[in-house]
């Protein structure tokens, strides 16, 4: 007899089945970050993005609970051993991004000692990006670039648990003030009284004084780009679990309301939460899986008896559904990718309705959380 759930289960077993087609593709290289016309094609490990594909690995290891993914596991492992080693293309705060979905998920997944140690190194070199003046790390770019340098940006919140991480298994606070400070500059300055929020912020490197909220990716410098919008929740709500500072909770709270009261009739945004019903602008299916994903785990750190907790559950199951009902490949054969409908940056057209690997990689995380019992690697 059916019941509500034959669809999860169903598109879980289906999503890993496609993974393991990918994994002979993919075995020693990556996808790279957005498909061209629907289909990924092999990249180095040399992105910000590399890491999402190991990241689907390492959950499909563990939805399986088998050793069927072991050996990509460890050729990808050596990859990012080695990129750290030779410090390639990490001018980046993604740092964050590319060691926790590797290092760290390594070694909470496999208990390698080497892979904890990978993780505090690369903490390290992410530690150099952090500008003490204005408590903040700077997103992208040589630390000398004038244009870059004193400019965050709120996908960083995600890249902060590996400096919690480092402070966690080695004892040094260091770690942990530099991302809570920084967590902090994001929420006093890219919060919008309103629950929106600024994709960027930027301060004077040089006094640590706030200067200006804009936008890269999003449709306006006073707009809502509905990715930024996602890692907020996601992101802030990690920061509580870190810090068990109640505000960052309040934040992700706020900022979660807004994207919820935002959502299209089917529940999957569009690329700019000022865009909604009848819009001819397009979909961003990997905000959707990102903002799942971060109700999901908010809803997990409120109380029972929060009254909201149930909405944000609610919303995610019916955004992940949605996903799997209407923005997936599998009726494209001429796909290799997850998700359809993503939006990597609409403002100078790359990877629009597209597959994005880091949409791939939340809508597994999502369907992993909503079938196991998960140890998260954020």
């Amino acid at each position: 007899m059916a019941n509500e759930w034959d669809w999860l289960e169903q598109e879980k077993n289906r999503v890993i089945q496609e993974l393991e087609k990918n994994k002979e593709v993919f075995y020693d290289t990556v996808p790279g970050p957005v498909s061209k016309d629907g289909m990924y094609e092999q990249n180095s490990n040399n992105y910000w993005t590399s890491s999402f594909w190991v990241g689907m690995l390492f959950l499909a290891k563990e939805a399986k609970r088998d050793s069927s993914f072991d050996d990509v596991i460890a050729v990808q492992m050596q990859s990012f051993q080695n990129r750290l080693e030779r410090n390639i293309e990490l001018d980046t705060h993604d740092i964050g991004f590319l060691y926790i979905l590797s290092a760290i998920a390594d070694y909470k997944v496999n208990g390698h000692e080497e892979s904890k140690e990978l993780a505090v190194r690369a903490a390290d070199l992410l530690m150099q990006r952090y500008n003490e003046k204005a408590g903040i790390i700077q997103a992208w770019g040589n630390l000398n670039d004038i244009k870059e340098s004193g400019r965050m940006i709120i996908d960083c919140l995600m890249n902060l648990p590996l400096l919690y991480f480092a402070s966690s298994v080695t004892g040094d606070d260091r770690y942990r003030i530099a991302a809570t400070r920084h967590a902090k500059q994001t929420q006093r300055y890219i919060i919008r009284d309103n629950a929106t929020t600024y994709h960027t912020y930027f301060f004077d490197r040089e006094t640590g004084d706030a200067l200006r909220g804009e936008t890269a990716q999003g449709y306006s410098n006073d707009s809502c780009w509905a990715r930024g919008q996602a890692w907020g929740i996601y992101g802030f709500t990690l920061s509580y679990l870190y810090t068990g500072d109640a505000s960052f909770l309040e934040s992700a709270i706020q900022i979660a309301d807004y994207f919820i009261s935002q959502l299209p009739s089917d529940s999957v945004v569009y690329w700019d939460l000022i865009f909604n019903d009848g819009s001819p602008q397009e979909r961003d299916s990997s905000a959707a899986a990102i903002a799942a994903c971060g109700l999901l785990e908010l809803a997990r750190q409120l109380p029972l008896s929060y009254p909201k907790r149930e909405v944000y559950e609610k919303s995610a199951v019916k955004m992940v559904k949605s996903l799997a009902e209407n923005y997936t490949s599998k009726e494209q054969s001429q796909s290799n990718g997850l998700l359809l409908h993503g939006v990597y940056d609409k403002n100078s057209n790359k990877g629009v309705d597209e597959c994005t690997i880091w949409g791939d990689y939340f809508y597994v995380e999502s369907l992993v959380r909503l079938t196991t019992a998960w140890y998260k690697y954020w």
